[in-house]
């Protein structure tokens, strides 16, 4: 998640967690409008890297990936649709959910040119749009409903570094997502890089943490290998965010994943949602 940034992060005793924003209250078209209503150059670079990452894979592969904190965006979900059979979209907000849904069937013509750069790079993507989200499930549930070693593969984008101010809960956020994939599990995902909280338009403050390649790689070597970060340049086409690009990540999850029983963020939800096969 992206947006207008709101004034520099808070200090370690008033950072803003995860559960203070409103996310049901996620304004879905504003942040459409602001970032994917057209393509932008960062976007044609996020999606050659992780059409990478599937192409790595025969078609029809990968059983089960999940996407980590979906949001309204959906060329992550067109990209996985060569190589997995079934895709989760985890989504813990209610605007966001709503729209996931409503697209799978019927979606905004604002996304075509999105997906002919997927299918362009990857063949083996279905010939249209709609069978690609055919492929998809969307999962209403917060992260820590996600059973560790649930998935083959998962992608998470603008998510972790975007929707707290503190470091440990952004640890804790990349822990759950590498503990979804299975030991030898794949993962790829997109950072924002050094952005600050931030506005959508003129609507509320939403929390983020500035980070850089070093900070994500502190949180993902000790329990990752073949662990590749690189990132993108800041995209000048897009609003003013604060940020100064994009880290780009790839890795497999080693069979030491993060500590903890029940992940690092504590116990699971107590309500969790249906990922049965």
């Amino acid at each position: 998640m992206t947006g207008r940034p709101a004034g520099g992060p808070a200090g370690p005793s008033g950072a803003r967690r995860n559960r203070e924003a409103d996310w049901n209250a996620w304004p879905v078209g504003d942040y459409l409008a602001e970032n994917y209503r057209q393509l932008h150059p960062v976007d044609r670079g996020v999606i050659a890297h992780h059409s990478a990452f599937y192409r790595q894979f025969p078609p029809g592969t990968l059983a089960r990936s999940l996407e980590f904190g979906a949001g309204p965006n959906l060329y992550p979900l067109m990209l996985a649709a060569g190589a997995s059979r079934r895709i989760d979209a985890l989504e813990p907000s209610d605007a966001s959910v709503a729209y996931l849904r409503a697209q799978l069937t019927a979606p905004d013509a604002s996304w075509e040119p999105f997906w002919a750069v997927c299918r362009g790079l990857d063949p083996s993507l279905p010939e249209r749009l709609t069978e690609a989200l055919a492929r998809v499930r969307v999962v209403h549930a917060d992260a820590r409903s996600v059973p560790a070693g649930t998935y083959d593969a998962a992608s998470m984008n603008f998510v972790a570094e975007s929707v707290t101010e503190d470091a440990g809960e952004f640890r804790d956020l990349c822990g759950l997502f590498i503990r979804s994939v299975r030991p030898g599990g794949r993962l790829v995902a997109a950072f924002m890089e050094n952005m600050p909280s931030y506005r959508i338009g003129t609507g509320p403050r939403w929390p983020a943490i500035p980070v850089d390649e070093d900070a994500v790689r502190a949180v993902f070597a000790p329990h990752t290998e073949e662990l590749r970060i690189t990132r993108l340049g800041k995209d000048r086409t897009l609003p003013e965010y604060g940020d100064s690009g994009v880290v780009l990540l790839r890795a497999t999850r080693t069979t030491d994943g993060p500590d903890g029983p029940d992940g690092p963020a504590g116990p699971a939800a107590p309500t969790a949602p249906d990922l049965s096969p």
